[in-house]
């Protein structure tokens, strides 16, 4: 697929705690639009979850036996899709936990999970679940770089649990300048133009 600009890249590389913003022309359903947060990213591959995608699901309607919590799943990735990952803002609430920039924490004991959310504990503000991951093995991400499938950036906890799904891809593409607004302004479907 030929793409839209060539915008010379940024220099950020990805790593834990950045994320990647699909470039515009990627129509691909996991990943169109998609902000993914890279929870891990070393020389064995990277893992991330795309935050931007709701499934219009709610946890209760997929793992009935979870107490109820009126805040959606997302789809993570297009792997081990029968699986749920989520991430949080707990911390050390949640053992097994894993930091990926100050304030958000990867996995954890989901049975602590459970029991916090039946005692009304944790806010859907606090805490994300996913379907699926992202992964990419060791050079499978450096080349996709190269070919400007995605632009890495920074990030930070408001930006990832506060911004609404359907706004997520515009804002972050703003943050980054001028240099990206001929993607922020490429319509979704150029056919209909």
């Amino acid at each position: 697929m030929e793409k839209l600009i060539h915008i010379k890249s940024n220099d950020l590389k990805p790593r834990r705690g950045r994320v990647l913003i699909a470039e515009p022309l990627m129509d691909e359903f996991y990943f169109g639009r998609s902000v993914i947060l890279l929870a891990d990213h070393n020389d064995e591959g990277t893992f991330g979850l795309v935050m931007n995608k709701p499934t219009g699901t709610t946890l209760n309607e997929i793992l009935p036996d979870f107490p109820d919590f009126p805040a959606p799943v997302f789809i993570g990735g297009p792997v081990q899709t029968d699986n749920l990952y989520f991430i949080h803002t707990l911390g050390n609430e949640v053992p097994d936990s894993s930091e990926i920039l100050p304030g958000i924490y990867w996995g954890g004991d989901l049975e602590i999970v459970k029991e916090l959310l039946k005692l009304g504990l944790i806010g859907k503000d606090q805490i994300r679940f996913f379907l699926g991951y992202a992964g990419w093995s060791p050079s499978q991400l450096d080349e996709e770089l190269k070919n400007n499938a995605w632009v890495v950036s920074e990030t930070n906890l408001r930006s990832l649990f506060k911004t609404k799904s359907d706004k997520m891809w515009n804002n972050y593409l703003q943050r980054m300048g001028p240099a990206y607004d001929l993607w922020r302004r490429f319509p979704v479907n150029p056919d209909l133009n």
